[in-house]
């Protein structure tokens, strides 16, 4: 039930009954009385439930099959510390990891989501890293870090590697020669 009737309140003054639910509110002068039954209350909390809780699902629903992929990857025999494995799929997003002291790596898809899309990837794996600080002059030029890797497993890789559902474990053993 919803009456307006005059009113001189300037606060808002609650009351609650047994199973109903009156309140009163200023407006310009003019207080509205709203009494709401029980089995409404209801309702409308289960609506605003539903709709509250409508954005907590799994994730988008254009996530590929994904399968995780860790391995480790060494450069003349010997681990390549702080290298950038990236797994790139004929189509869909890249997956990235970064090798840690022992030259392992895992992938990650998202931010949130590890592994690779299942199929077949091109891999380049680089230690190039973009300096951060202004490059003007000639010193600062020659502190620029030496790329590690040869240009075939980067730039103009010859790697690739199938992924397949579940657990992968890709080992690249790379030659500087």
């Amino acid at each position: 039930m919803l009456w307006i009737q005059q009113s001189d309140f300037d606060n808002v003054v609650w009351s609650v009954t047994n199973l109903n639910i009156k309140f009163f509110l200023t407006l310009r002068k003019k207080t509205l009385l709203m009494k709401i039954d029980a089995r409404i209350r209801v309702v409308v909390l289960l609506a605003c439930g539903m709709f509250l809780f409508d954005g907590c699902s799994s994730g988008p629903d254009d996530v590929p099959e994904t399968g995780t992929v860790t391995g480790t990857v060494t450069l003349d025999g010997a681990p390549l510390e702080e290298a950038l494995v990236q797994f790139q799929p004929e189509s869909g997003r890249i997956s990235s990891g970064t090798t840690d002291a022992e030259g392992k790596y895992e992938l990650d898809y998202t931010g949130i989501l590890k592994g690779a899309k299942i199929g077949t990837h091109k891999v380049s794996i680089t230690t190039f890293k973009a300096p951060e600080e202004n490059l003007e002059t000639k010193e600062a030029q020659k502190q620029i870090p030496k790329e590690k890797v040869p240009a075939q497993y980067n730039q103009d890789t010859t790697l690739t590697a199938e992924v397949n559902a579940g657990e992968n474990t890709i080992d690249f053993d790379l030659q500087s020669k």
